[in-house]
C-alpha cells in the first residue's frame, strides 16, 4: 500500500496538522509492514506559486524553459498522487483557509485533460479509487455554531480533491487548540483516537 503525506504548516516543531499526519502514517505502518510512504512537505519544500511566466507550464501548451520546468513539477506531483493509494493532508487553518503552500500545490495537480476534463455533464474528476485523509487543525471552533460561515478551509479541501475525482475524503479535525495547553492536547488526542476508526473502515479494505 502506498501513503502519499503531504505536510503544509509553515510550524515545523509545534505543528499540530504535522503530528496528526506522522499518527496516521504510525498507524498505518502498524497494519501493513510494507507501506511505502511518499512525503511532500511543502514548507521544507515549497511548490511555486504560478506566475506569468510559469502559467502555461501548468495551464497550456509550454513553450519557454520556465514553461517546461512548471509542466515537469506538474507531472511530477501528479505522478505522486496518481500513485498513491491512500494520501494524507495535514491542513491547518490559515485566515479562515488553507496555506498559500498547498493552494500552490493544488494549482500543480488540478491540470485539465490529466486530473480531470470537461463533458458534456459538467467536470469528471480522472483521479478515484483513493482514500483520503485531511488532517486539520483550528485555532477555533468551527464545526458548528456561529463561526461554521467563516470555515473556508475544509469546504474548499473538499470541492478542490471531489473536482479531480478524490470524494472519499475523512476529515480529522484538532479544534480550540488556541484555547490553553489542555485544550490543545485533548484536541490532538481526539484527532489521532478517530484515526482509529477510519482505519476500519477505510485502509483494511485497501491492504485486502
Amino acid at each position: 500500500m502506498r501513503v502519499l503525506a503531504i505536510n503544509s504548516s509553515a510550524d515545523a516543531q509545534n505543528s499540530v496538522s504535522r503530528q496528526i499526519v506522522e499518527a496516521a502514517i504510525a498507524k498505518l505502518a502498524a497494519r501493513d509492514g510494507n507501506l511505502e510512504v511518499v512525503r511532500r512537505d511543502l514548507a521544507a519544500d515549497p511548490v511555486p506559486h504560478l506566475a506569468p511566466e510559469t502559467l502555461a507550464g501548468v495551464r497550456a501548451t509550454p513553450q519557454t524553459s520556465e514553461e517546461r520546468a512548471a509542466r515537469a513539477l506538474s507531472d511530477r506531483l501528479i505522478a505522486e498522487l496518481a500513485d498513491a493509494d491512500i494520501v494524507v493532508i495535514g491542513a491547518p487553518m490559515y485566515n479562515f483557509s488553507i496555506p498559500t503552500v498547498l493552494r500552490a500545490w493544488f494549482d500543480h495537480v488540478l491540470r485539465a485533460g490529466t486530473t480531470f476534463r470537461y463533458t458534456e455533464k459538467g467536470p469528471e474528476g480522472l483521479l478515484k479509487g483513493k482514500r483520503v485523509l485531511v488532517a486539520e487543525s483550528r485555532g477555533g471552533f468551527y464545526s458548528d455554531g456561529p463561526a461554521r460561515i467563516v470555515d473556508f478551509q475544509e469546504p474548499y479541501l473538499r470541492h478542490l480533491l471531489g473536482f479531480i475525482g478524490l470524494d472519499d475524503v475523512t476529515f480529522v479535525r484538532a479544534e480550540r487548540i488556541g484555547f490553553g495547553p489542555e485544550a490543545r492536547e485533548t484536541a490532538i488526542a481526539d484527532a489521532i483516537a478517530a484515526i482509529d476508526g477510519w482505519i476500519e473502515e477505510k485502509a483494511e479494505a485497501l491492504a485486502a
